[in-house]
């Protein structure tokens, strides 16, 4: 029988091991030397795609960063992140324009009206970012994935005007079923999966904190 390496032997490979890990991390990291705004995508059916993108605004903030928020449909929620967010005004401006999801409203010419005023605002906010002094460095427009699922906007022209956004602007489009147009040209895309929920398996209800 193979006699086992000492404690001392295990220790040493495993050095050796994390050494050629770091090299070969450097090297890879020492090729990535683009700098731009990025095109963000937060969509699938799980749980998280807002709560990530506030925490990109968050982020955003401690870096001394200007933000612009546009929320689609969550009008009449009040949400722990917009209470946070309303403590930094001089850094975001929060647009909430929806009116709830469309169950709520049970009218779809209202429905596609905000949607409509929600697009224009994010539209100022988006050219606002443009030139030497722009007024924002990152957008987030929450939930517009929903609002082009339910075509209440025209989707070409929805395109045509985030691929040409400002070169430098962080730009954040979250809501499930993201349109493959939009996908295609985003940089960054995550789906969330859904693979345990407590509102399905267990009927526990939206909570403080945790939803809102």
């Amino acid at each position: 029988m193979a006699e086992l390496p000492s404690e001392e032997e295990v220790n040493l490979r495993a050095n050796e091991k994390s050494k050629r890990r770091k090299a070969a991390r450097d090297k890879m990291l020492a090729t990535k030397t683009v700098e731009k705004g990025l095109l963000i995508v937060h969509t699938g059916k799980g749980k998280g795609k807002s709560t990530a993108a506030f925490g990109l605004v968050t982020r955003a903030i401690g870096n001394d960063m200007r933000v612009g928020v546009v929320q689609f449909v969550k009008g009449k929620w009040e949400t722990g992140e917009r209470h946070v967010l309303e403590k930094f005004p001089d850094q975001v401006e929060i647009r909430t324009m929806g009116e709830g999801f469309t169950w709520d409203t049970q009218d779809r010419a209202r429905d596609i009206a905000a949607a409509k005023a929600a697009w224009e605002v994010s539209k100022e906010m988006i050219e606002a970012s443009r030139g030497p002094e722009p007024k924002y460095d990152m957008v987030l427009l929450d939930e517009l994935n929903i609002v082009l699922r339910y075509d209440y906007l025209p989707l070409d022209e929805v395109i045509g005007f985030l691929k040409a956004k400002p070169e430098d602007l962080h730009l954040i489009v979250t809501g499930r079923n993201a349109k493959p147009e939009l996908i295609d040209i985003a940089d960054l895309v995550t789906e969330m999966t859904a693979i345990k929920h407590p509102f399905r398996e267990q009927n526990v209800k939206a909570q403080k904190g945790i939803e809102f």
